[in-house]
């Protein structure tokens, strides 16, 4: 079943589905798009690891980990997921061909969840992926790792791993 977090970040109260998770599916994309709107966000809105995994694993939607080569082998990645670096190196240069690269990989008629570290890049990407045409961006809200906690930490508040989804580490 879908997470309904996404509830308590857009301020809204979730709306039950008729049945299926097919249903269940739009219910939560819906509420995406409605907050994005409602935000201003250029791209179709944002959903928790547990919703994107959801869809990931049912067929409905194509992960793309903007990460770095760098942080995702040392940290970890997602195996049904796809590469396309926002920014490369331990400089972080922005990638100046990354929707070259998407595009590449991924029909913009596709559902698209974008993945990295916190949420942030990746809600860059999903603009930059909505600004070339893909109308079905979303950002995957908490990031591989989540925020850093008061120790200087990331892991322990939210973020892919948190939530026990699927990764590997090489």
């Amino acid at each position: 079943m879908l997470d309904s977090s996404l509830a308590a970040v857009s301020g809204s109260t979730p709306v039950p589905p008729a049945s299926g998770s097919a249903d269940i599916a739009e219910t939560v994309l819906e509420q995406a798009r409605e907050h994005a709107r409602a935000e201003g966000l250029p791209y179709a809105g944002g959903v928790s690891p547990a919703d994107a995994w959801t869809l990931i694993s049912d067929g409905r939607a194509v992960l793309v980990d903007v990460r770095t080569a760098e942080e995702r082998k040392f940290v970890g990645q997602v195996p049904a997921g796809l590469h396309v670096a926002w920014a490369t190196g331990t400089a972080m240069n922005r990638n100046p061909r990354f929707v070259k690269e998407l595009e590449a990989k991924v029909g913009k008629d596709e559902l698209v969840v974008f993945l990295c570290r916190s949420g942030k890049r990746s809600a860059l990407a999903a603009e930059a992926a909505a600004k070339a045409g893909f109308t079905r961006a979303f950002n995957i809200l908490e990031g591989f790792e989540g925020e850093i906690d008061a120790g200087q930490r990331r892991g322990g508040l939210g973020g892919w791993r948190f939530h026990g989804l699927p990764w590997i580490q090489d």
